[in-house]
């Protein structure tokens, strides 16, 4: 597939993609684990369908240390043991935060994320399932492929 456009073309656009990245330089500083980080966007990127994001997030996990086995089962971590209760919780509201328009996130899977995350964590995953939402549709939009990202890509738009 090839893109339809690349934002970075656009200057409005590449301004906007600069201060995205920068706002997300926010959830580097959080106590959420980078590696749990990883597979939150990961299984966001897998539900929109946007192969850029799974790219990309797939080997910033393994980067982080993450393990062929859980990245490939990330996809049906309902029905895999490789995964803490915590992290269970976590990608349960990366789904539910993802999929609004289906009844949003339960009290239960609410109530899940609270048990095992600080205030200042739930309040990073609810910013992290927001921003990596807003990069998929931006990259599905304009049809970015995945299969070229190299980790640490876009450390130079930090500026």
């Amino acid at each position: 597939m090839e893109a339809r456009f690349n934002l970075f073309d656009s200057p409005t656009a590449t301004k906007v993609a600069k201060r995205f990245y920068n706002t997300s330089l926010a959830l580097e500083q959080s106590t959420l684990p980078k590696a749990l980080r990883e597979l939150v966007q990961l299984r966001v990127g897998q539900i929109n369908g946007c192969g850029f994001c799974v790219d990309a997030h797939t080997k910033e996990a393994a980067a982080a240390g993450e393990s062929a086995l859980r990245l490939n089962l990330v996809a049906v971590w309902r029905h895999s043991t490789v995964f803490t209760e915590a992290e269970r919780a976590a990608l349960a509201f990366a789904e539910e935060g993802t999929r609004l328009g289906d009844d949003g996130v339960s009290d239960e899977t609410w109530a899940g994320v609270r048990k095992h995350y600080d205030d200042d964590q739930v309040g990073a995953l609810v910013c992290l399932v927001a921003l990596i939402n807003a990069a998929t549709r931006m990259n599905v939009i304009v049809h970015n492929a995945g299969g070229s990202y190299e980790p640490g890509a876009f450390a130079g738009l930090d500026n």
